[in-house]
């Protein structure tokens, strides 16, 4: 079954590793195959990452869009998740589901964890502000 995307005037999506940026106008498309679909408001571009766990995400969100360097965004994901688990252990939890849905090959739901860790990060850091 197709994915159907409806995109906003000038919206961004990464498909299958291609960044394509939506004209002047709604636009509808149809993605036939399977590959990596990231809208604009799940894409982390490497020169806004701050924090630890961005690092994390980002790492996840080359997995998912750059599957020919997979193992090497994982290496940096594995380092990136201990450096987490190791600061703030409340986090582990949340770095155990993402292992989960990386083992199994889930990167997206991989991606979709890392979010709920950026949450919990952002929660974290509002009580020591």
């Amino acid at each position: 079954m197709p994915l159907k995307l409806t995109l906003k005037p000038h919206e961004r999506i990464i498909i299958g590793g291609a960044a394509v940026r939506n004209g002047g106008a709604h636009a509808t498309l149809m993605i036939e195959n399977h590959v990596p679909v990231l809208r604009e408001t799940d894409i982390l571009s490497p020169r806004t990452v701050k924090t630890p766990c961005e690092r994390v995400y980002l790492a996840l969100q080359l997995m998912y869009i750059d599957p020919e360097r997979r193992p090497e965004h994982h290496e940096t994901y594995r380092r990136l998740a201990e450096a987490v688990a190791q600061a703030a252990p409340s986090c582990r939890h949340i770095l155990e589901r993402i292992d989960e849905h990386l083992g199994a090959t889930q990167y997206y739901q991989a991606l979709k964890t890392g979010r709920t860790l950026r949450t919990h990060e952002r929660e974290l850091l509002q009580h020591v502000s």
